[in-house]
């Protein structure tokens, strides 16, 4: 019989990301990440100056980061629990963005602190890949969890009927973004979420 399926966000939903490139970012490479204003594209300075990094070099910093540095990254608080609790009721799949020569790191990352799930990555918008996972799966209700709200709007239009949560894991970041949009709910906490999903994937969602 098919199951449901949670497809999840890794970076700032099951691990903790931003915290860890930032003490990165200024300890090796002088470089100040203050997202503060909510502006991603502004968040990175040079500290000596105090100019903005150019896009382009930010992604660099990000691929040196995910390549180098994933070790530095921590377990968000309940994540382990939540996926465990879900785990016995659904299926669950991490949709992350990054490079496809990374899906060996993920894994090896997300093991190490016991959590053994299929890995997916991607670039773009999530909706695609989203749908494609589903109707591979054969499931019945979905969820997604995700940190940005560009994937939510993308899982909108290519998969209208998941359920769509929005959370920030990291309470800086948290607080200065607003809830996506396309989202069916913003919840920044496992604990406060597991129930919300399960509802949903077990169709006793009102």
């Amino acid at each position: 019989m098919n199951r449901p399926i949670l497809i999840t966000d890794c970076d700032e939903v099951l691990l903790h990301m931003v915290r860890h490139f930032s003490s990165w970012l200024e300890e090796d490479e002088d470089v100040l990440f203050r997202p503060e204003d909510g502006d991603m594209g502004t968040a990175l300075k040079y500290r000596g100056s105090g100019e903005v990094v150019p896009k382009q070099e930010v992604w660099s910093y990000l691929g040196r980061f995910f390549e180098g540095e994933m070790s530095r990254q921590t377990l968000v608080p309940g994540a382990v629990e939540a996926l465990g609790r879900i785990g016995e009721t659904a299926d669950i799949v991490i949709l992350t963005n990054l490079p496809h020569k990374a899906h060996p790191w993920r894994v090896e990352q997300l093991a190490a602190h016991n959590i053994h799930h299929e890995v997916v990555c991607n670039s773009g918008g999530k909706g695609e890949p989203l749908k494609s996972i589903i109707e591979r799966h054969g499931a019945t209700h979905s969820v997604f969890v995700d940190d940005l709200a560009v994937h939510h709007a993308s899982v909108a239009t290519h998969s209208p009927d998941t359920y769509r949560l929005h959370m920030i894991a990291e309470p800086s970041l948290a607080a200065v973004t607003a809830p996506a949009e396309a989202a069916h709910a913003r919840i920044d906490d496992w604990a406060t979420a597991t129930p919300w999903i399960l509802e949903r994937l077990e169709g006793r969602a009102p």
